[in-house]
């Protein structure tokens, strides 16, 4: 044992003065939109555009950053339920940093196609697809799993090695879902896995009333009021956002509501997409109301 730590020594020196790793861990964001473009946005005035502008604000004043920030690789996409994506931004699509730099500051060859240019496109592309698209009732949990699944919008980390350095590329997934809240489509009669509407809301009502529970401890204590979970890899990656929700049950002429606080059909729809969000291993999830 005493011939080896000699060696032991030489090996400590010969490791403690070699050159040490520079790692680096980049973070970017990967925004996508997602609208249900239902009946909802003739039954209510609608803020999704003015909640979508602040998104791609954000997108461009905090990820990008034109004139500050360089070599960024956010990206902000739109789609409706029913269709593929129809508007998109991605700055990785610019492998080259200059043609990037100049593309984000919208100067040279890209100082009338650039991201100004981009954003109002982006913007219109929007506008027109609500302006133009009805659907009737959609099964958003279905069509959100497809999407997840089989369309490539949300994006893995990644490990760009070079020599002894590694660069850990990240991406911060998060989806935004434009919807009222209420899961309803034509062929529950057919498959009513993801259906949640006035009926199964009530039912969740009434537990709760008969066993003075709250709705979250009434769907923690009989799974079936709920949603049943789906998990799958690319919903730990996925940070799920759920706006522009309103409540059906609330006299907007009055100002008075049918049922109590904590009883309310929104508050009820939002512990339920909460807990199928936690119960399906999405990342986090967040709820906003009108």
């Amino acid at each position: 044992m005493k011939k080896n730590i000699p060696l032991f020594i030489v090996l400590f020196i010969l490791s403690s003065c070699g050159p040490k790793s520079q790692n680096k861990n980049l973070t970017y964001q990967n925004i996508v939109i997602l609208s249900d473009l239902s009946s909802r946005l003739d039954n209510l005035p609608s803020k999704d555009s003015a909640e979508i502008h602040k998104i791609v604000e954000y997108f461009k004043n905090e990820c990008v950053k034109p004139g500050e920030k360089i070599g960024d690789k956010s990206s902000i996409t739109f789609a409706a339920f029913s269709e593929k994506v129809s508007a998109a931004i991605d700055l990785n699509d610019y492998k080259n940093l200059g043609d990037k730099q100049r593309f984000v500051n919208s100067t040279g060859v890209y100082k009338q196609k650039g991201l100004v240019s981009k954003i109002t496109d982006f913007e219109k592309a929007i506008s027109n697809e609500y302006h133009n698209t009805r659907n009737d009732g959609l099964d958003l949990i279905s069509l959100l799993i497809e999407k997840l699944n089989n369309e490539p919008i949300i994006k893995a980390n990644l490990e760009l090695p070079d020599g002894i350095d590694t660069t850990f590329i990240n991406f911060d997934n998060n989806i935004y879902i434009f919807t009222d809240g209420y899961l309803e489509y034509k062929n529950k009669n057919e498959n009513n896995q993801f259906y949640f509407s006035t009926h199964e809301i009530e039912n969740v009502r009434k537990y709760c009333i008969a066993n003075k529970l709250n709705a979250n401890q009434a769907l923690t204590k009989d799974s079936s009021l709920g949603l049943p979970a789906y998990k799958s890899h690319k919903n730990k990656l996925t940070k799920l956002h759920v706006f522009e929700t309103h409540e059906r049950d609330k006299d907007r002429t009055t100002q008075t509501y049918s049922h109590a606080i904590g009883l309310r059909d929104n508050e009820i729809l939002e512990a339920v997409w909460r807990k199928w969000a936690k119960d399906s291993d999405f990342k986090s999830f967040e709820w906003k109301k009108y």
